[in-house]
């Protein structure tokens, strides 16, 4: 189920989506956030990692194949994270192409 937008605090906490009395089936209980653009991706990435200590995953979709991002800065389980999803991503697709091949 997607949904939103939502504020972060909307998103991932269910008392914050009760007092503002949001009708949604993801406000506090999103486990995936989705964002418009590079940058905010960037800024919601780190602001998870340095300032609560969040294990990040990062890949671009919608090329033709998953496309690793990563930071410099980012920790060896963020980078594993990021293959990892990578690797599920093409699985689903090459799955997928071939039940329609």
């Amino acid at each position: 189920v997607v949904d939103g937008p939502l504020a972060l605090d909307n998103a991932i906490n269910l008392d914050a989506a009760r007092i503002k009395k949001i009708d949604s089936p993801v406000a506090g209980r999103a486990n995936v956030l989705l964002v418009p653009d590079l940058d905010a991706g960037n800024m919601l990435a780190k602001s998870l990692t340095f300032l609560a200590g969040a294990d990040a995953a990062g890949i671009v979709l919608g090329a033709r194949v998953p496309i690793i991002l990563t930071s410099r800065a980012d920790s060896v389980t963020t980078r594993l994270a990021s293959c990892a999803v990578a690797v599920l991503v093409a699985k689903v697709r090459r799955e997928s192409s071939q039940v329609a091949g």
